[in-house]
Formats: structure tokens, C-alpha cells, sequence
């Protein structure tokens, strides 16, 4: 079964940023994705990229400012938050599924995914 672990939430002041890691364990995975959610508020899809070709998907709200890639450690992402805003401000989530699955359609349906992190907080403060 794989695991994600999450590393590296904190606080900063809006404009700041910070940088997310995201590792699996336990077995092979084809992509990898982040996503976010807020109190009150529905969990959203970030950012997803294929870790074969590293081809990568954004959410309209991050582009521009967030940037998702994966190095040569094994089943790893890293989320790299630019310029970050009051908004961001939310647990985020790494999700992956045992097998293949389209980016885009999980960007918009969470639920798609089978298996999740426990998240990290990502606090921005203005």
C-alpha cells in the first residue's frame, strides 16, 4: 500500500513563500498531486504532474505563482509557493492513486483519489 507524507507548511507573510514535499513509499506511482482546503470550504486540486514526463496541470488561482516538479528521489513532488496571498492560506493535501489517472479530472474531483496524506497547514498572513 503507499503511503504520502507531506513536509514543509508553515507560516509566512503574504508575498512570502514556502515550499511543499510530497514523498511516497510502499510502491510505484504515475502522478502525484496536491490539493488544498480552507475551514468552511471545499477541498480543491492545486497542481498535478506525471512523473514520467513531468508534464503538469495547475489551478487558474496558482498559476503563475506555484510550481510543481519532482526530482531524481523516487516517487517524490515538491510544491513550490511564490508570492503567496491571505487566500492560500489552508491544509494542503498530497493524493495519488494505485494506478494511472488523468490530472485534470482529478484537479476538479478529490474524490477521484484513493490515497491521501495527511496534509500540511499553510498559513499566510498579510
Amino acid at each position: 500500500q503507499v503511503q504520502l507524507v507531506e513536509s514543509g507548511g508553515g507560516s509566512v507573510e503574504s508575498g512570502g513563500s514556502l515550499k511543499l514535499t510530497c514523498a511516497a513509499s510502499g510502491g510505484r506511482v504515475i502522478g502525484m498531486a496536491w490539493f488544498r482546503q480552507a475551514p468552511g470550504k471545499e477541498r480543491e486540486g492545486v497542481a498535478c504532474i506525471y512523473l514520467s514526463d513531468r508534464e503538469t496541470f495547475y489551478a487558474e488561482s496558482v498559476k503563475g505563482r506555484f510550481t510543481i516538479t519532482t526530482d531524481n528521489a523516487p516517487n517524490t513532488v515538491h510544491l513550490q509557493m511564490d508570492n503567496l496571498k491571505d487566500d492560500d492560506t489552508a491544509v494542503y493535501y498530497c493524493a495519488t492513486d494505485p494506478g494511472p489517472f488523468p490530472c485534470q479530472i482529478a484537479l476538479n474531483s478529490p474524490r477521484s483519489l484513493d490515497l491521501w496524506g495527511q496534509g500540511t497547514q499553510v498559513t499566510v498572513s498579510s
